[in-house]
């Protein structure tokens, strides 16, 4: 089944809310929000929970004071200075602790313990716009992308259990881990931009990213009317790279409106602006071969 995955270099572009009016739009599909470490999606689509599952992965040094002779042997080999030495002994420091695993193997009285850190959960959920799947890190915790490949490999079990015929994926901003483990394998990247100069320095390095993985993308400038000039450099950037402009939005405060009152664009008007929109989502459904194949 065909996986679209909408994307942004950098973040405030309007992703998630445009990400949300197709799903609206969408048919016979599942939702699947990849911005773990700081999801939104949820806001507008009010998903109830069929399933939670917690998320464990990487580990941390815990030194059993029981065992522990206060050789001190651990804190000379953390390179991350973790261990401190405390009035009962060495104590790990958990957030500076890198999971390195050095302590463990070499402390000679087998004193650390190594336990798999608890970072997070994830959901499978039902919403007024079909099944979504969707995670939640807790703050500071790391191995977004493997929480982010876990979420894709169960969209694709609902997809295959289902037989649901898209994978429509919210991407997180920027250019990290989130944003690799959610491009590689995916069939279109839709790379929501806005006419800024960082709008433009971004969106230059996320279609090298998409290029570098060989994933087909297009570009949906939005607030374009906002400075001309930067959507017309915007466009030249296209041509350059060989990417195909799927829409130009305008600046519109009816989608403040729409997240005023928990809807999507397409839900809040019956045309205008949610006219535009839907033309967009005809252009990503030709170039995903979507409307060819139906």
């Amino acid at each position: 089944m065909p996986e679209i995955t909408i994307i942004s270099g950098k973040g405030g572009t309007g992703k998630t809310s445009l990400t949300a009016a197709f799903a609206h739009l969408a048919q016979n599909h599942v939702i699947c929000d990849l911005d773990v470490d700081a999801p939104d999606l949820h806001l507008l689509l009010d998903p109830e929970h069929e399933k939670a599952e917690e998320f464990y992965s990487g580990h941390t040094a815990v030194i059993d004071r029981e065992l522990c002779t206060n050789c001190g042997q651990c804190l000379e080999l953390c390179r991350f200075t973790a261990i401190a030495q405390g009035p009962e002994g060495p104590t790990v420091d958990p957030i500076a602790c890198e999971g390195c695993k050095v302590c463990v193997h070499f402390c000679p009285a087998q004193a650390i313990n190594w336990l798999e850190d608890h970072c997070g959960r994830w959901y499978i959920s039902r919403t007024r716009f079909g099944p979504m799947v969707h995670a939640q890190l807790f703050p500071g915790e790391e191995n977004s992308g493997k929480l982010v490949a876990l979420l894709r490999e169960r969209a694709r079990a609902i997809t295959q259990e289902g037989n649901l015929d898209l994978i429509l994926s919210d991407g997180a901003p920027g250019l990290g881990c989130p944003v690799i483990s959610s491009l590689s394998g995916t069939d279109l990247a839709v790379i929501v931009t806005e006419p800024t100069p960082s709008g433009v320095h971004d969106l230059d390095r996320v279609a090298d990213l998409c290029a570098h993985f060989r994933i087909p993308a297009g570009v949906l400038i939005n607030k374009w009317d906002l400075n001309a000039d930067q959507s017309q450099a915007i466009e030249r950037l296209c041509l350059k790279k060989g990417l195909n402009l799927v829409g130009k939005l305008p600046f519109d405060p009816a989608f403040t409106q729409a997240m005023v009152q928990r809807m999507v664009i397409t839900e809040f008007q019956s045309e205008g602006l949610a006219d535009e929109v839907k033309a967009v989502w005809r252009r990503i459904q030709d170039l995903a071969g979507l409307r060819a194949a139906a």
